[in-house]
């Protein structure tokens, strides 16, 4: 059965709808709200909700359109229930239930994390092993265990304060950089020394070992960055390329030595990465050095799946129909704190 899904994904700033038969791929449109929010320097839920209402009616026709279906063809609509910002989960919610209201098609809630896992089965072929996942966007920073993608995933750990793709904002703009972070410190760290200064990779410690082996911190990171901007930059000394390498570098170092760690707690020796940061160009570069090293196969999907993206939602809930999953109840609810292990809700 290659059952015909749409799916809809509004868990932050994009509203992404797309269209897969199966594990085939048909439409991928996403809308983005990035330019409203980059005056502030980072999402405001209040602003992504209200762009997710304005997007999400054209988003759908153009993904129908791309995909040369029509509501009538569906076999069925997945969502993003979670994790995510409440606000704009609720408009995805509420977009895909009205659609299944009006065309008597099943509705799956399905888990924001996994389907970045899912994603990769669109481009890279069928994940049939168990692997290890390393999700890094502005939002999450999460490492899973993945033994049944459409069944059984489970948190290994996460970030307790900021998510690395958030870091890399607010230390863009220590640095007088653009925003989103990512893209405006990968350019300004081209030219920079990553060992140029020798910042703090948090959580690596072995006291941190016990209660936080697979767990990710920050903070501490952004706070030394500071001080260290505010200390140059008195003294005319600063280098912000050199700032941007060492800092890039040390955020790269902890996700990349977790993931393998990870790989060899558990005996998996498959890694696959997702989220919007692994278009960061140095975060691939190592994770490739490193896996080969240690023997580790990786897997990174194209970087339009790597994004927050309605395609990756509805392949995870192609995969929920063809094994029979019934669908969500109809009452069921956003879940902004959605934990990995839940694939689908209600």
């Amino acid at each position: 059965m290659r059952p015909l899904v749409l799916g809809i994904e509004t868990s932050c700033d994009e509203t992404g709808v797309g269209i897969v038969r199966g594990d085939e791929l048909l439409a991928n449109v996403v809308a983005s709200s990035m330019d409203l929010h980059a005056r502030f320097g980072g999402v405001v839920p209040e602003i992504a909700a209200r762009a997710h209402l304005e997007a999400m009616e054209p988003t759908i026709e153009r993904a129908l359109a791309e995909a040369g279906v029509t509501l009538g063809d569906l076999d069925a609509i997945a969502v993003t229930a979670g994790p995510g910002l409440a606000g704009a989960l609720m408009v995805g919610v509420g977009a895909a239930k009205a659609l299944g209201v009006a065309t008597g098609l099943p509705v799956h809630g399905v888990n924001h994390l996994v389907g970045h896992v899912a994603a990769d089965a669109l481009a890279g072929g069928p994940i049939d092993e168990e692997t290890i996942a390393l999700l890094v966007s502005g939002g999450h920073t999460s490492l899973l265990h993945v033994r049944d993608v459409d069944a059984d995933v489970v948190t290994l750990g996460e970030t307790i304060d900021d998510a690395a793709g958030e870091a890399f904002d607010k230390v863009a703009r220590l640095l007088g950089l653009g925003y989103p972070g990512g893209p405006s410190i990968d350019a300004a760290a081209v030219d920079g020394d990553p060992r140029a200064i020798a910042f703090p990779r948090g959580l690596t410690a072995p006291k941190d070992r016990e209660r936080h082996r697979f767990d990710f911190s920050f903070s501490g990171l952004k706070t030394a960055v500071a001080r260290h901007v505010e200390r140059t930059g008195d003294a005319g000394e600063l280098r912000v390329a050199d700032v941007a390498a060492s800092f890039r570098e040390a955020v790269v170092d902890v996700l990349v030595t977790k993931a393998l760690d990870a790989c060899a707690h558990t005996g998996v020796p498959r890694l696959l990465l997702g989220g919007g940061v692994v278009a960061n160009a140095r975060l691939r570069e190592v994770a490739a050095e490193r896996c080969e090293a240690a023997g580790v196969a990786l897997r990174v999907p194209p970087l339009a799946l790597c994004t927050d993206n309605g395609a990756m939602i509805a392949g995870l809930g192609a995969r929920l129909v063809s094994r029979g999953v019934a669908p969500s109840a109809p009452g069921f609810g956003v879940e902004s704190t959605l934990d990995a292990g839940i694939v689908q809700v209600g």
